[in-house]
């Protein structure tokens, strides 16, 4: 292929520039023994941002995310930037990333490895097999929505408010994202919501309803409580295929399932936009473990998740299964082996840092190649 695949990487901060170069350091792996390259810029995101230009994600990072065919994204925030005005916090990069990009599918799957079923808080029986797919919309709902605000009420009390709120489009589309999916797995969506209690919970499963009744019939839809979605996971996980959830719910859910996995720090996502004419979409990939500040620095976090998205973007926006599957198989094969990092560390493993489970993956990927 020829380097003609633009990639933006945004390393941020905390331990993201360190998972970040492994992930660099697997694409030039993948450059040289399988002639797959790309025209690769670095930019600012994040505390890094604001630290150099007096904003978390200034004009040029959103310039060059649109140029590029895909982001590759490490992590924002920490305590340094605790203080910060809220506009200008960290944090808000990656929101301004998913707005002015229009990524309103954020796909976080969460995959249970065989090496790794112990390291679940599950019970063995309960994770073994575990593939679950969350859906999670990221540009709507209580997030985003207007009006929002802390105000002095007249009594000279304060009060804090954000709006939950959703457009039939925002939710048709998102919904259409998990449907297709389903079709590709077990074909079944679980969309989640509190109809119960809120209206905009009540819309959003009419409008679920609707897209799968005129577009999916073949794909088996049910509908959940949020709350109780979170007892299913913990109590019964492997019933679901495709979860589909707004911005808030998907964000406390796909959190609580990675938990299942044994560690955030294996677990990669995908943001994608809608997709364009000739089959191009805007999309971001990150792990989903943070900036990890009481670790940054010490050269002990897990690469995996940052790995595994690197996968994912191979997969997704490149269409490259096979250097997809062999990046996977080599960190399936690598803990098979028996080396851990801190986070999933287990008896008789022997503990490794990020670098050196980097190197083991590229001796991995070279053992797959030949």
């Amino acid at each position: 292929m020829p380097a003609n695949r633009k990639l933006l990487v945004l390393p941020g901060d905390g331990i993201g520039p360190e998972v970040m170069a492994e992930a660099l350091r697997v694409l030039d792996w993948m450059a040289a023994r399988r002639a797959v390259s790309f025209d690769v810029t670095e930019g600012l995101v994040g505390g890094a941002a604001l630290e150099a230009t007096g904003h978390p994600c200034p004009d040029e990072t959103v310039a060059a995310a649109k140029a590029a065919d895909a982001v590759l994204f490490g992590a924002v925030g920490g305590p340094k930037w605790d203080k910060v005005e809220f506009e200008r916090r960290p944090e808000i990069g990656i929101l301004r990333l998913r707005k002015d990009l229009g990524l309103f599918a954020n796909l976080r799957p969460a995959l249970v490895l065989d090496p790794l079923v112990d390291a679940s808080s599950l019970k063995p029986d309960l994770v073994r097999g575990l593939d679950i797919m969350i859906v999670r919309e990221s540009t709507g709902g209580i997030y985003f929505g207007e009006p929002r605000g802390i105000e002095t009420l007249p009594d000279g009390t304060r009060r804090g408010f954000d709006t939950e709120s959703y457009t039939e489009a925002e939710i048709a589309r998102v919904a259409r994202v998990a449907f297709g999916l389903a079709r590709q797995r077990r074909g079944k969506v679980t969309s989640v919501e509190k109809a119960n209690v809120m209206l905009s919970g009540r819309f959003w499963r009419q409008v679920v309803t609707e897209v799968h009744a005129a577009e999916f019939p073949d794909v088996t839809l049910e509908h959940m409580y949020a709350d109780n979605c979170a007892m299913q996971l913990a109590a019964r996980p492997k019933q679901f295929d495709v979860i589909l959830a707004s911005n808030l719910f998907g964000d406390l859910l796909s959190d609580l399932a990675a938990a299942l996995t044994g560690s955030l720090g294996m677990l990669p996502s995908a943001t994608l936009g809608a997709e364009q004419p000739g089959g191009r979409r805007a999309a971001l990939y990150e792990p989903i473990h943070g900036s990890a500040p009481d670790i940054a620095g010490r050269g002990i976090a897990n690469p995996c998740a940052m790995l595994l998205s690197t996968a994912m973007m191979l997969r997704i926006s490149f269409g490259l299964e096979a250097e997809a599957r062999l990046i996977e198989t080599a960190i399936e094969h690598v803990l098979g082996g028996g080396l851990r990092t801190a986070d999933i560390m287990a008896p008789g493993a022997a503990r490794v840092g990020t670098s050196v489970m980097g190197d083991a993956v590229l001796r991995e990927l070279e053992k797959l190649a030949a």
